[in-house]
């Protein structure tokens, strides 16, 4: 299914699922505060409850079932098919919700904006260099908060482009490539190879606090993953 986008529309669809993302959907799924909290709360440390989270959210939409009830209950702001809404919704949340577990608050600007990039494959130190924001090696709290604006908008511009031009050409997007689904629509769920991706990701970039989650080269998830101590 071939759409015509600009890098607007994609910002669009992004903000309208991030919303729904960390303010959940009416009898549909929690507050991404409540799922991060749950978690917590029943784990030893914000690595234990990282660790059983992605592990579940993998099995979890990995499911057709699950995609596909998703599909009534998300409005998207442009003509794209129910199932890339659900597929980015997902793994959006799935970043969040880790996000929220290291601390950070979702609903910044900064914090959405991080969740983006990291959906989208966007090396955030790199850009940070590039505009002469001063980081450690290490994201904290006091560094996101830090980032300004002016860097907030590089970031996004970079990640429409990213959706754009990566699955189409000339501003033509084919949308049901730009999202990874298995066997068509919804019936094979998402990608566990690329579901993993996009969660070492988070996990490394809001839990282990690596700036460079992108940049570098990602291991393998595997079960267990690095045993890290829980930020006091």
């Amino acid at each position: 299914m071939k759409l015509k986008l600009t890098q607007e529309d994609i910002m669009k669809l992004l903000d309208k699922l991030y919303s729904q993302s960390i303010n959940g959907i009416p009898k549909a799924s929690l507050p991404v505060k409540d799922l991060a909290n749950d978690y917590l709360c029943k784990s030893a440390g914000i690595d234990e409850a990282a660790k059983k989270f992605i592990k579940y959210q993998i099995v979890k939409c990995s499911t057709s079932g699950f995609l596909s009830g998703l599909g009534g209950v998300i409005p998207l702001p442009v003509a794209v098919p129910a199932n890339v809404g659900s597929v980015l919704y997902v793994q959006m949340r799935m970043i969040a919700c880790l996000a929220c577990m290291g601390g950070y608050d979702a609903e910044s600007d900064q914090v959405q904006t991080l969740v983006y990039a990291c959906l989208a494959g966007i090396a955030v130190d790199q850009i940070l260099k590039e505009t002469g924001v001063k980081f450690g090696t290490k994201l904290s709290l006091a560094l996101v908060e830090k980032i300004p604006g002016s860097v907030l908008v590089k970031i996004n511009q970079k990640v429409g482009f990213r959706f754009l031009t990566k699955f189409g050409t000339k501003g033509v997007v084919n949308i049901s490539k730009a999202v990874p689904v298995v066997g068509g629509v919804i019936s094979g769920g998402l990608d566990f190879t690329e579901t993993k991706v996009i969660a070492d990701r988070a996990y490394r970039m809001f839990i282990k606090g690596e700036l460079d989650a992108v940049s570098a080269k990602a291991p393998k998830l595997r079960k267990g993953y690095a045993v890290i101590k829980p930020r006091q």
